[in-house]
């Protein structure tokens, strides 16, 4: 049976089980603060468990897209080593919100496993809850007497907390669970050890496939745990280990799910799966890695260097630098994979097929930027090697090879191996030391300590009307108290508002909510899951009472304006450019408006000018909103409203056109009544902010004629300085081409100026100790001019040692400069010397052996630079 079949089987079995089958939501997550990457099935249902959403189907099933990189759940390092963890998996799950329970969740999942996929009951272990006396909970006896009814007593265990005890987080729903193991050794290994023995044990061969989780508890901050008034189930099993077994294979890379990718990965190499460890481990990580890459791009995140982005990048970094390493794969070959994915994983996630084109164009540019950082980084350590055995020394500090992994992506494995092939050690603790202080350094830049809900009126749900509505009356039904950078404040449900939640790059509402006692000013809305939260600069003295909630009108009408207009821009851009223009992240605000979409080359002027005037057009017409609610998705799509790649939408969603002939799409924010309320549009910017990513930033109304006019001015302003010539650009080239001119002159006047004192230099050379000595004291006009007679000095100069004390525009600077024959044999370092120099320019300074550099404040203390000089010298020399 193939991968295919296996999650087609799952789903089926639990459609005949009625249960609605839900598809994916996207692996990055946009609306829910404790979250960056979906790491678990049921992160999509969190609303249902907090009890912040009511859900339209009581059972649902899905194979979901998951990232565990991050956070809690991060098992990035043991990808590649073992067979069995992934970046990216599937996770195949079933849900019951406050309808099934253990009875039937237990049975349902034997009866796929042995009836079904007709797995080895023999070869099956489970696990169950065995009590908390922190928690004070007893062990799961009910879990266990249904297994009893299905399974022999003596393969159903009890397990700790840490096993058998699910957390969503530090806080939050959460409950006991049964694990479904099962041995896949061969039977003269079970012979000697029985598989009971092995299981939560690590072992590769004796693995976990699901894990049935029975949510019935909320944890709060304190960790006190309540009942909840319903009670769910939340499974999780593995696509990758669930083909593994039923195709009874040794490790997960031996499935179908991906042996095509290592089979592509051979013939590109050169090396054969299954010939040595090193190698084994490289195309494990490339292979897994691919998966997890290819899918966050095409849910809409792209490498970056911060965030998600940033994720994403070391894991391509990380592929990358396996295959370059111990695959000898020295150019970009990550993209060839692409089209492997399309085929094997198109047909159930679309999102992967339909962008192939762009994925692979993104992968293969981000491995050119890193193959040539990485060269860089190769090129650094291998200074670094020489300069440590120009000193005898045999350890690289733990600073300097954090360095190396910080800014050139090498892993503390990679700079050790280089280390060992050179007779070299790395500092390892002092790495890690370096890394520790790093991540402090992120999670308290990062720190947001949230507080437990406080409920006002429980009874109550929360109701968006601002729509309609810049105003309304509500109470307050939780709030809780937060500190973000060790700032506090206060984040507020109400039963009813008017503020929009930051969403689909548009910013939240700013407002007031008042009760004719005292004012509260709103500071930002967000949303966490489909929550709507308010955040307030201070918790209101009486919150029982009825607030008037305001929205800052002005601000939500320029934050439409913009949003409208970023509608008719991506219409205008598909007019010009073509249908491959897709949306890849925007920003929305009062100010401006950001798009970035899809397209491979930088936009000519004509293209910028014609997508200009084809907004503004549609601005004059004036075209009416047409917002339509409640449309079945089906629907919307029929109508060829344009939906965004790594959006969860819903079965029914909301729709926006201004006329549908030219712009509609699915969209959630809010919008001007009319184009004409937008005024006018013009762009300021259009750049490359990703591979075949554009970025478009524009302004509307009276900031658009605000920066119309300036540059108009600005014209102006250098026409009169111009004396009003009649062709102003050819005026103003000319000056640059006669001032490229006197700078060309001026370089040659230097370069004449510094050639004599170079022979000067030269000439008053003297012999010391068998090694010719120039200490001079020089002007320049620049710090390169300094550099340049440097090496220009040790090229022409054998067994050479200048000390220069350089007067450099009024500036005190020092170069040492030392053949690399005295370097090595007689251990001389400019490095050490300049250091002790720069004292006398109260500065300070450091370089390599052969060259260093000092800069200071006190140029009276040049003389005494080149006195000192000497006298190191010839001490270093007896």
């Amino acid at each position: 049976m193939n991968s295919k079949q296996i999650r087609s089987q799952f789903i089926e079995f639990f459609q005949s089980k009625k249960h609605q089958f839900v598809p994916s939501s996207p692996i990055v997550v946009k609306n829910d603060p404790t979250l960056m990457f979906t790491n678990a099935g049921m992160n999509q249902f969190k609303d249902f468990f907090l009890g912040n959403d009511i859900p339209d189907n009581l059972r649902v099933t899905n194979s979901q897209k998951c990232l565990r990189v991050s956070g809690k759940h991060n098992d990035l390092e043991e990808v590649g080593v073992d067979t069995y963890h992934h970046t990216m998996f599937e996770m195949l799950g079933n849900w019951s919100f406050g309808d099934y329970f253990k009875k039937e969740a237990i049975h349902w999942a034997w009866e796929l496993l042995t009836d079904v996929y007709q797995l080895p009951t023999e070869r099956m272990y489970v696990t169950v809850f065995g009590g908390d006396s922190e928690d004070g909970l007893d062990e799961d006896k009910e879990a266990f007497s249904i297994w009893q009814s299905l399974i022999e007593k003596e393969r159903i265990l009890y397990g700790s907390k840490k096993d058998n005890f699910w957390e969503m987080g530090e806080s939050g729903p959460c409950g006991p669970c049964s694990e479904i193991h099962i041995d896949m050794r061969e039977q003269e290994e079970i012979d000697r050890i029985p598989g009971r023995e092995l299981v939560n044990a690590d072992h590769p061969q004796v693995i976990e496939i699901w894990n049935l989780v029975f949510i019935q508890f909320n944890r709060f901050a304190d960790k006190r745990l309540k009942e909840l008034p319903a009670r769910h189930v939340d499974t999780g099993m593995g696509l990758e280990r669930l083909v593994r077994v039923i195709q009874q294979k040794k490790s997960n890379y031996d499935t179908d799910l991906f042996a095509p990718f290592i089979g592509k990965i051979e013939s590109l190499s050169g090396f054969s799966y299954g010939q040595s460890e090193k190698t084994d481990i490289a195309f494990r990580v490339v292979v897994d890695h691919i998966r997890a890459i290819a899918f966050t791009i095409a849910d809409g995140q792209l490498p970056s260097n911060n965030k998600a982005g940033y994720v994403i990048r070391r894991i391509l970094r990380r592929a990358v630098r396996y295959g370059y390493t111990f695959l000898e794969l020295k150019s970009p070959f990550l993209y060839h994979l692409v089209p492997i994915l399309s085929d094997n994983f198109g047909e159930f996630f679309p999102e992967v097929k339909e962008q192939a084109d762009f994925i692979g164009k993104v992968i293969h540019e981000e491995e050119q930027a890193f193959l040539r950082t990485l060269d860089k980084g190769l090129k650094n350590l291998e200074n670094i090697q020489e300069s440590m055995k120009a000193k005898n020394e045999q350890v690289i500090p733990g600073e300097v090879a954090f360095e190396l992994y910080d800014t050139y992506g090498f892993p503390l494995d990679l700079t050790s191996l280089i280390a060992r092939e050179n007779g070299l050690s790395v500092d390892e603790k002092g790495f890690m030391a370096s890394m520790k202080v790093q991540k402090a350094r992120s999670r308290s830049a990062a720190t947001l300590e949230t507080g437990d809900w406080v409920m006002v009126n429980e009874e109550d749900t929360s109701v968006f009307v601002g729509y309609d509505a810049l105003s309304t009356h509500a109470k307050i039904i939780k709030f809780r108290k937060i500190k973000e950078k060790k700032e506090s404040s206060f984040q507020l449900v109400l039963t009813e508002t008017p503020f929009y939640a930051e969403s689909g790059g548009q910013v939240g509402d700013t407002g007031i909510l008042s009760n004719g006692n005292e004012t509260i000013r709103v500071l930002d809305t967000r949303k966490e899951n489909d929550l709507i939260v308010h955040k307030v600069d201070k918790l209101p003295e009486f919150t029982e009472s009825e607030f008037f909630c305001q929205v800052d009108a002005n601000k939500r009408k320029w934050t439409k304006n913009n949003h409208s207009a970023t509608h008719l821009l991506q219409s205008a851009l598909k007019q010009v450019l073509g249908q491959h223009v897709q949306q890849k992240g925007s920003l929305v605000n009062e100010k401006l408006l950001r798009f970035d979409f899809s397209h491979f080359a930088k936009m000519t002027a004509e293209e910028l000018d014609q997508v200009e005037c084809i907004v503004n057009e549609k601005i004059r017409e004036n075209i009416s909103l047409d917002e339509r609610r409640n449309v079945p998705i089906a629907q919307a799509k029929a109508m060829g409203a344009t939906a965004l790649f790594g959006e969860k939408y819903g079965d029914h969603v909301r729709v926006i056109a201004f006329d549908p002939s030219f712009s509609i799409e699915l969209c959630g924010g809010t919008h001007a009544q009319a184009t004409g309320e937008i005024g006018y549009f013009k762009i300021v910017s259009e750049t490359s902010i990703a591979a075949g990513v554009r970025r478009i930033e524009a302004l509307t109304g009276h900031r658009a004629e605000e920066y119309v006019n300036r540059q108009f001015q600005l014209i102006q302003d250098l026409q009169e300085v111009m004396k009003s010539p009649k062709d102003l650009v050819g005026a103003i080239q000319s000056l640059i081409d006669e001032r490229a001119n006197l700078r060309r002159e001026i370089e040659g006047l230097q370069l004449k100026e510094t050639e004599q004192i170079k022979q000067s230099l030269k000439n008053q050379a003297k012999s010391l100790n068998g090694y010719q000595l120039i200490l001079g004291l020089i002007k320049l006009p620049h710090a390169e001019s300094l550099k340049k007679l440097s090496f220009e000095l040790k090229n022409e100069m054998d067994s050479l040692v200048a000390v220069l004390a350089a007067d450099i525009g009024g500036k005190p600077q020092v170069a040492v400069v030392i053949s690399d024959s005295l370097v090595n044999e007689r251990g001389l370092n400019a490095g050490q010397m300049v250091k002790e120099l720069a004292k006398e320019i109260k500065g300070g300074g450091g370089g390599q052996p052969f060259f260093a550099t000092a800069g200071g404040k006190d140029s009276s203390g040049l003389p005494n630079v080149l006195s000192k000089a000497e006298l190191i010298l010839q001490l270093s020399t007896k």
